[in-house]
């Protein structure tokens, strides 16, 4: 996105760069025409030729958006040409009458193209150097090294200009790439749980933008650690965090790698599956239960109890892209299954049947 308005930035500055170079030579080619030298016609064909195509140009360019880098070129060594005959053409009426009219004019050229043309050399050279060739040959040769002096130092400014503006350029894209790196960075950065390395609820906001192009079969799920307090208060907060990571990597290990895992508390974590259907659902719940149950963290929550760490879990189906209310649904089950004895599953039918049926009585009605 900040490549594209960089180039868009490019594509207007070599606009304005076409529109300058059309103004000053139609300027030149009015201002030759109503003050023309002594003895010399006030509109030649050539001067008329350069001022009624410069003139198009100018609107043209104005009004048309395409690409100017590629036109500039082209133009610059079409009315390059036009001003060389027209050179030739005002030396053959004024002759020698006017010995400085040669030198007036190839600067009255090298002005034109150092103003509009700074910085493209290509088009510089392709406007200035037929009329440096044309005065070259009218002046029979006999001022060739201070011609070439004269044209050789402006040639050579431009050249250096361009390399430097080049390397800026170059420079400059190499550091919108950077930030634009560094921006998604901090994009993603800013989306995940510095803990766990799951999404946070901001990373749950951006997913949920997608998530509906997608197939359907989509069912959120939360869980939360059974008797995490006591947890904390037992063994402390920095064993507290270490359990939190590894729970939150088992969760992650139990799911497929589309699944968005979020950390959507403290202690609790969302998982959103998306293209999977309800026996599916409740499968992963079991295997995240299981793999949770398998990480054998002691939990000595009482005097009297020595248990392991383990998690409570509600499902629920998200249906016509009403999040909130699967997500009422699936904390309304985990409160259930919280209450009910922890390291429970309850899902929250959408259909005809209870709310609060467990895992266990789905299974049972799905074989009998």
């Amino acid at each position: 996105m900040i490549s594209h308005s960089y180039d868009e930035l490019l594509k207007s500055k070599h606009r304005l760069a076409m529109l300058l170079f059309f103004f000053l030579n139609s300027a030149t080619a009015l201002f030759s025409m109503v003050y023309p030298p002594e003895g010399s016609s006030s509109m030649p064909f050539p001067l008329v030729l350069i001022c009624g195509l410069c003139c198009a140009g100018l609107i043209f360019s104005f009004f048309s958006k395409k690409n100017y880098s590629a036109h500039l070129n082209m133009c610059s060594v079409i009315v390059g040409l036009l001003w060389g005959w027209q050179i030739a053409f005002r030396f053959a009426e004024i002759g020698q009458t006017d010995k400085n009219y040669l030198l007036v004019s190839l600067l009255s050229i090298f002005f034109i193209s150092a103003i509009a043309l700074s910085d493209n050399f290509l088009a510089f050279c392709l406007h200035a150097v037929p009329s440096t060739i044309c005065v070259i040959f009218l002046d029979d040769f006999q001022h060739v090294g201070r011609i070439l002096f004269t044209i050789s130092l402006p040639l050579i400014g431009l050249w250096l200009h361009h390399l430097m503006l080049k390397r800026s350029d170059e420079f400059t894209r190499r550091m919108v790439s950077n930030l634009y790196s560094e921006r998604e960075k901090f994009s993603d950065l800013s989306m995940l749980d510095p803990l766990t390395g799951l999404y946070n609820r901001r990373g749950l906001q951006n997913k949920l933008e997608t998530l509906f192009n997608q197939a359907s079969g989509h069912y959120v799920m939360l869980l939360d650690i059974d008797h995490f307090k006591a947890y904390n208060d037992n063994y402390g907060h920095h064993m507290g965090d270490q359990a939190l990571v590894r729970v939150s990597a088992a969760i992650r290990d139990a799911v497929r790698s589309r699944d968005v895992v979020v950390r959507y508390g403290g202690e609790e974590f969302l998982v959103l599956m998306s293209n999977v259907k309800q026996e599916h659902a409740v499968r992963m719940a079991e295997r995240i239960q299981n793999k949770v149950l398998g990480l054998n963290i002691q939990h000595l929550f009482n005097a009297e109890v020595s248990t392991h760490v383990t998690v409570s879990a509600g499902l629920a189906a998200l249906e016509e892209g009403d999040f909130i209310r699967a997500l009422g649904k699936a904390d309304s089950s985990l409160y259930n299954a919280k209450n009910s004895g922890r390291n429970k599953i309850f899902y929250a039918w959408e259909e005809d049947r209870d709310t609060d049926d467990t895992i266990e009585e789905v299974i049972g009605e799905r074989m009998a």
